[in-house]
């Protein structure tokens, strides 16, 4: 018998500004199958970024359960959520997250020294991320030498560098033109079919989220409707 991946239970998230209270999330229940694609869509303000945040442990609950591969997240201490991450999960965002000072390469490589690789190892398996996204040619240049796409496809390079069971992305697309749009969502379910990835994504794109295996559509911090 298989479990989810990804299993959350009556999560609630409160933001308190001192002023007023902003219930965020509002006894959310899913679950995700491992290998599973799931877009989760919206509008503007419903909770879509504070569910992915809050189902990969970047942010913390209020209440609830959630569950990644059989471990209770909010009961792991910030050493052990962190190490968890590092070697268990990938993120890209809409804003890439690239550090300016550093080449294509080094920001790949960057993860896995955190994680305690040598520089040697690190450098081979960056070097071969690259290759996957076809930007090895690019690897010496720096963020600011590269177009939108070339930078989103450094940040999935990097999100997979470890091999990771899932990959959260927030808006991959969200900053780039159709054509880029299609060429990022190619690579991101062709490393899904080949690996078993199970991706995550928050996206405001019809197109992005046809291509996933089921859509989740949230309205004021509430699963509003499932399709697919």
């Amino acid at each position: 018998m298989t479990f989810p991946i990804i299993r959350a239970k009556g999560v609630y998230k409160t933001y308190d500004t001192g002023v007023v209270k902003v219930q965020a999330l509002q006894g959310v229940d899913l679950s995700v199958e491992r290998g599973e694609i799931v877009a989760i869509m919206g509008p503007s303000g419903c909770g879509k970024t504070t569910l992915l945040n809050c189902l990969s442990g970047i942010d913390g609950i209020n209440s609830g359960q959630i569950e990644i591969d059989g471990k209770q997240i909010q009961e792991l201490t910030d050493n052990e959520l962190s190490d968890f991450r590092a070697h268990f999960m990938g993120f890209v965002f809409q804003t890439y997250n690239l550090l300016p000072v550093l080449t294509a390469l080094e920001n790949v490589e960057l993860p896995l020294l955190i994680s305690g690789y040598s520089q040697k190892e690190a450098n081979q398996r960056a070097v071969e991320s690259l290759a996957t996204v076809n930007l090895v040619d690019w690897a010496r240049h720096r963020p600011g030498e590269l177009s939108g796409g070339q930078q989103q496809r450094v940040a999935i390079a990097r999100a997979l560098v470890n091999s990771p069971a899932i990959v959260w992305a927030d808006e991959p697309t969200g900053n780039l033109d159709s054509k880029n749009e299609r060429e990022i969502m190619a690579l991101m379910k062709r490393f899904n079919e080949e690996k078993g990835q199970t991706i995550v994504l928050v996206t405001h794109s019809d197109e992005v989220g046809a291509q996933a295996d089921r859509i989740i559509y949230l309205s004021d911090g509430r699963i509003d409707l499932e399709q697919g």
